[in-house]
Parts: C-alpha cells; structure tokens; sequence
C-alpha cells in the first residue's frame, strides 16, 4: 500500500479491480447502501465500525488500515472522543499497540482528556487487556504528575499490577516504584494496594519489606473495621466495597508478619502472629463470606502452628503435619519445602516423607500451570526454593545424581526468572560439590551459565 494512498482510494480501486458497485460493496460489509455512497464520497465521517466491515469484505484482516486511520480520521484539531474511544478500544483487542500510541500522542497534546484515557484504561484493566491499559496509565500519569492526585497514585497502582510477571528484578523495581503513591489512594483502595506490595514481597523473599507493608495493611484494616461498625450505627456507608472481609485483611497481616518472623527464626514472635488470627470470635457477622474467610484462617492457623513448630526444631509434629497435607493438594509443596528447609537445619532424615510425595515431586518437575497469577506465582518460587533444599538434602547425603539433578532444575528456572539470588545460592552449591559431578552435569551446568552470563550483557 502506498504511504500517499488514502484509505477510501483503496477501497475505490479494490471496487474497479473487482468489478463492484456500491451496493455489492454494501452488501459485503453489511451496510446500507446509502450509508456506503456517503462514506465513499466523502460526505460521512468513517467510523471504525465501518471501516471493519469494509476491511473484511475487502479480504483484508480487521485492522490492516488502523495506522492510516488515525492520521486520515483522527488527527483533528478538536479530537472527536466517540471515534476515539471505540478505535482504542479495537485496537487493545486486536494488541495494535502502536496505533494506541499513536492515538495517545494526538490526545496528551490536548487538555482535559486525562479522565476520559483513564476511564477507557480502567475498562481495558478490568477485562485484562493490560499492555494496551498499561499504555493509557503512563500517559495519564504524565499528565498528572504535578497533581498528586488519587487517579495518579491509581495510575501508578495499575501500572505495578500490569509489571508484575516472571522476571523478579522487574516485580522488584515495579513494587519500589510504586511504594511511593499508596497513601495518596483511597483508603479502601490501599489495603488491596498494600497486600499487592506484601505479597511481591513475599515472592521475593524480602522479609523486611514484607513486615513494613503487612504491618501497614493490618493497622489500616483495623481502623476501617472500626469506622464500619460505627457506620452500623447511623453513619452513612461508605460506596467502596473491598474486595475481602475487612478482618480477612487484618488477618492476613497477621499471617504475612508470622511467615516473616518463621524467616527470620524469631518462632516466639511468629507464634504470637498465629495467634492472632486463631481466634476470630470477636468477628460477630454470620454471613457466608464471613464463615467461610473465618473457617480459612481457621485452618491457616493449624498448619502455620505445624511448620512454626517445625522449624524451630520440634520434629514430633512431622506426623501430624504429614497427615494435614496429604487430603490438601495445594498444601504439598509448601509443606515439602518447609519439611526439607528443617531437615537440612536440624539434620533430620525424610527419605519416607519424600518417598510418600515421590508422585507430587515429579509433578512439580514438569512445571505445570495454574489459572490463578499470583498462585503462579509463588508456585514458581517454592519450586525454586524447594529445588534448593531438595538439593541441598540429596547432596549432603551423597546422593549426587539426584542432588544435582534438582540443583540445574533450580538454576534454570532462577536463569529464566532472573532470581540472582537463586543463581547466586546455586552457583555456590555447585562449587562445593563440583568434583563429585559427572562430565554430563558438568556440561549442563556450563550451557546454564552461559544462558545466564548472556542475559547479563
């Protein structure tokens, strides 16, 4: 297509070429023929509806004039939103990302734009087109950055979610970048914001920032509750709804600060945090999302207490542990993870545990998916840890093949996450026990280093 044609020249030779008048055309594409003839003549603006119909009953695919759409159409000096926001709204569907650009660029020169971009990237979010909504969300915070405003920091909140992914040194400097803006949210709007942070956190291993954060989410939770049950006396409802129970989020703090603790070896301390949402008498709704969030740390609580316990040396729990988590699917890698983390501590001997799991083992071996992200997530990162330790515990038995074999699983999924502490924590492990490597796993070890030494440059 010539950079000098328009799109209607197009569609008039495509008519000449193939022998059409306007009513065949119309017929195509669905149109009146009326509205057809307007369109051609250039006496009707062309929506991108029609323009869609046209595209496709000229053969071509949905979207193949969309660049020369926006300068033929959308390039006004008084920018027409109804024909914008349609045409964006295609264009995230069908991930034409650079004509979103270019639509942006024509907008942020003009004034009071903002909200309607951000309204149209809330929609885009919500129905998961998130690199086509991540490009409104930047151009509205440029827009907004001497504002300080809540669609700012909601912005930047959306921004954060949409960066989150496999890369941990991405999910790293995405959640520093965003710490700054959580209080300028709504209040109801930083605790989801809050257990976001916590949880990047988390599957970073960054105790400390887990605390900070779990402490502010709990603390704020706890304040909201309160102006909730006063609101039950006659103060008028707040029109925000969280998304969870008010106390599920003041208990998950409580959970968050106890694995925090268990990580830092404070036991006592962890304890006291499980606890904490043990007993949730005080929680005096009967509804069935309150039952259900109470019965869930309910049963939280048990099995923290297991792994609390455990770590801290008390092997006597490992039966009752053992037999919580074989009727829990979920539960198995975490529990396996935490049961090798205290044998490799406390020198204990799990080769049954281990023998018992055999199946569950191998499939985590084969890296299978789940729906949820952020279950995704950490499963990815409990592999890698467990891998470690599994490792860990086969090497200082002197079972190198399967110690090796667990440490390059370790190391290649670390590579392909960029986890430099995992690669770092691996390459050490291997040093150590290199002489008892054979040639093959040397090799392997090599290729995977050299992967990693690729991506560093």
């Amino acid at each position: 297509m010539s950079n000098t044609t328009t799109i209607l020249t197009e569609i008039t030779k495509h008519m000449k070429d193939h022998d059409l008048i306007l009513s065949d055309l119309a017929r195509e594409a669905g149109m009146n023929p009326g509205t057809m003839s307007s369109v051609i003549n250039g006496n009707r603006t062309l929506s991108v509806d029609q323009l869609d119909r046209i595209t496709k009953a000229m053969g071509r695919p949905v979207g193949y004039y969309y660049e020369r759409y926006v300068s033929e159409y959308l390039a006004e000096a008084n920018p027409n939103w109804r024909r914008m926001s349609p045409f964006l709204h295609n264009c995230a569907k069908l991930n034409k990302l650079d004509s979103i650009h270019q639509v942006v660029n024509l907008l942020m020169d003009k004034l009071g734009y903002s909200e309607s971009l951000f309204e149209l990237a809330e929609e885009l979010f919500h129905e998961k087109m998130y690199q086509a909504a991540a490009i409104l969300y930047e151009n509205v915070a440029v827009s907004e950055k001497k504002q300080y405003s809540e669609r700012l920091a909601m912005c930047q909140y959306r921004l954060f979610q949409t960066r989150q992914g496999d890369n941990q040194e991405k999910n790293y400097e995405a959640a520093v970048q965003f710490e700054i803006y959580v209080e300028r949210l709504d209040e109801i709007d930083q605790l989801e914001a809050l257990k976001d942070l916590a949880n990047t956190y988390r599957s970073l291993r960054k105790w400390d920032k887990v605390e900070l954060f779990a402490k502010a989410l709990g603390d704020k939770a706890k304040i909201q509750y309160k102006l909730k049950q006063q609101r039950h006396h006659g103060k008028k409802e707040n029109s925000k709804k969280p998304n969870f129970p008010l106390f599920a989020y003041w208990a998950f703090s409580h959970l968050l600060r106890a694995q925090a603790c268990d990580e830092r070896k404070d036991y006592e301390k962890a304890l006291q945090h499980i606890r904490k949402y043990t007993n949730l008498s005080w929680v005096t709704d009967t509804d069935e999302e309150t039952l259900e969030w109470k019965n869930k740390y309910e049963d939280w609580a048990v099995v923290n207490t297991y792994v609390n316990k455990l770590l801290s040396g008390d092997k006597s729990v490992l039966p009752d542990y053992v037999a919580y988590i074989s009727s829990r699917k979920d539960e198995v890698l975490p529990a396996l993870d935490n049961i090798l983390k205290a044998a490799n501590r406390y020198h204990f001997d799990v080769d049954d545990i281990l023998k018992q799991f055999e199946a569950n083992i191998s499939f985590y071996l084969e890296e299978q998916k789940v729906e949820s992200f952020y279950t995704q997530r950490f499963i990815t990162e409990r592999f890698m840890h467990f891998s470690k330790e599994l490792a860990v515990y086969y090497l200082t038995k002197g079972r190198y093949s399967d110690g090796f074999q667990f440490l390059l699983n370790c190391l290649e999924k670390s590579a392909s996450t960029n986890n430099k502490s995992y690669i770092i924590k691996c390459m050490r492990l291997y040093e150590f026990y290199q002489e008892y490597a054979p040639p093959e796993t040397k090799t392997a070890y090599r290729n995977l280093m050299h992967e990693v030494d690729k991506d560093e440059t």
